[in-house]
């Protein structure tokens, strides 16, 4: 495909999959590398088989960790990672949406199966997987406190979250109690303390470590550790929210594609509430 944009993610270069074949690192090595994978871009050609995508396509993805990146004007990318861009999203904002909301969508679609009238505690909601968490879990009927700083306040209301909780000056557990899901982007004590106000029978579902087996046990619970997976059918899912205006990105700036080094000094250096974009042509 020819890429229109891509997006930068924190840590990606200290990932073992962004270096080698494998994530646990024991595969064969790749250098160089292409980094970046979430891409926006047109369908240039087509491998044999391939029958339910064209060349003009205009298309949006998740590239597998293990292959190179989309930091490049092309890049080939399986079929079935790949679904119709949102029409109302151009390719720079387009490139934002693959691996935050896509992580947010298997967490509470999927391991949390996360059901209308039912509370969700996100914390982190004002950050790239979160801000995507808040705004699914209200799409699918949810009632949704978050977790944020004082100056995200306003903006993760504006999400869709019925309460925020000041992580800096207040204890969540003194704010909520009996939730139905946790979704945990945070990690160690937060993870930890989580437990104590999520509903016997609950889910737990972190994108940081795995969750205490015997907690979960404790409270007849389920404790879920994931990493987002490439998935058509969740784009396509998240697409049609998008396009229905109940689901909006949040892009922090667009560099040109010369700029990536400094992109990703900044993305390590100031910790940006939106998505950098590498904009490519």
């Amino acid at each position: 495909m020819g890429v229109r944009a891509a997006s930068i993610t924190s840590g990606e270069l200290d990932w073992d999959a962004s270096w080698t074949d494998s994530f646990d690192g024991t595969g064969r090595a790749r250098t160089p590398i292409v980094p970046s994978h979430e891409v926006s871009g047109v369908v240039v050609g087509l491998g044999g088989g391939v029958t339910d995508l064209a060349a003009g396509d205009e298309v949006y993805g998740l590239i597998p960790f293990t292959r190179d990146g989309a930091a490049a004007e092309y890049v080939t990318v399986p079929a079935d990672v790949l679904a119709a861009k949102p029409a109302r999203l151009d390719h720079d904002t387009a490139a934002s949406v693959p691996l935050a909301a896509l992580t947010a969508w298997q967490a509470l679609s999927g391991h949390a199966g996360t059901a209308a009238g039912q509370h969700v505690l996100v914390h982190g909601g004002s950050g790239g997987v979160g801000s995507f968490a808040v705004q699914i879990a209200v799409a699918l009927g949810a009632r949704v406190t978050a977790t944020a700083s004082a100056r995200d306040r306003e903006f993760v209301v504006g999400l869709g979250a019925e309460e925020v909780v000041d992580h800096h000056t207040e204890r969540f557990e003194d704010r909520v109690a009996d939730v139905d899901v946790v979704l945990d982007t945070v990690g160690g004590e937060t993870l930890t303390r989580s437990w104590t106000v999520l509903r016997r029978g609950g889910t737990l579902v972190s994108i940081v470590q795995p969750p205490d087996p015997e907690q979960a046990a404790a409270r007849a619970a389920r404790g879920v550790f994931f990493v987002v997976e490439p998935d058509r059918a969740g784009l396509e899912a998240i697409t049609e929210l998008i396009d229905g205006r109940r689901l909006t990105p949040v892009v922090d700036r667009v560099v040109p594609l010369a700029d990536t080094r400094a992109a990703y000094e900044a993305l390590r250096a100031e910790h940006p509430r939106g998505k950098i974009i590498l904009h490519v042509r």
